[in-house]
């Protein structure tokens, strides 16, 4: 008797708009919760809705995503908690560490980096693709 095959993974559709935002915005979710906890200490929902604010809603990180990548940060000495009661309800106030702080300012040359990168690629591109209205390129 042979052992049953496992079920082939899923399939992943690189042409999908929706895959590359999700791709993008994990990323990014990370970085601009360092960024909007430079500017001070947070309790997870302002750290959503400031990451929202400053990003024009293009980053706006869920529950889902914003509480385990604050363990994470914390687990990692990059963040410190505290509680508190902010008009009668109790809160984890987060706060950039050192650690934190320098992770972010390595995290900006990161982005900054890649940025410049991907602009000299929509360069090349734009230049030297023909139009393909169906890659919605034109």
């Amino acid at each position: 008797m042979t052992a049953p095959h496992p079920a082939p993974p899923p399939r992943i559709d690189y042409g999908s708009p929706a895959y590359w935002a999700g791709t993008i915005k994990m990323g990014l979710s990370k970085f601009f919760i360092l960024r909007v906890l430079h500017e001070g200490p947070m309790h997870g929902y302002e750290v959503a809705r400031t990451v929202a604010r400053v990003t024009g809603g293009c980053c706006s990180p869920t529950e889902g995503t914003i509480y385990p990548v604050l363990r994470e940060f914390e687990a990692g000495g990059f963040v410190t908690v505290r509680d508190e009661v902010v008009q009668g309800r109790p809160r984890r106030v987060y706060a950039l560490t050192d650690s934190g702080r320098a992770a972010f300012q390595v995290a900006l040359g990161a982005w900054m980096e890649a940025t410049a990168a991907l602009q000299d690629a929509g360069r090349a591109f734009a230049t030297s693709q023909p139009c393909v209205p169906a890659a919605r390129n034109c």
